[in-house]
């Protein structure tokens, strides 16, 4: 039992998230494939909620789906603008000897 409990400060420090200072050089398979999938959902979300808003009668509820809607795109933005930033700094691979 006292083995066990031993164990667990470390379990609880290799579950901790350190903080990069600089991102990584290449992006993974994966993380390519999660960050198209987070522009995908926020481009859809930007579209479903200004759908909403023009369907609105309340003028508060069509402020608040407009709102909704400008976040959304405002982040679909924001990842454009850091991939984009990144790949204007990578080499083209058949520049590469």
């Amino acid at each position: 039992m006292q083995q066990q409990n031993m164990n667990m400060p470390n379990m609880n420090m290799q579950n901790q998230q350190m903080t990069m200072q600089q991102p990584p050089g290449v992006v993974s398979t994966k993380d390519s494939l999660y960050l198209t999938d987070m522009m995908s959902w926020n481009l859809l979300s930007a579209k479903k909620a200004h759908f909403f808003a023009a369907q609105c009668q309340d003028p508060e509820l069509k402020a608040e789906a407009e709102k909704c809607g400008q976040m959304h795109q405002r982040h679909y933005q924001q990842l454009l603008q850091h991939l984009g930033a990144h790949a204007s700094q990578q080499q083209p691979l058949n520049n590469m000897q």
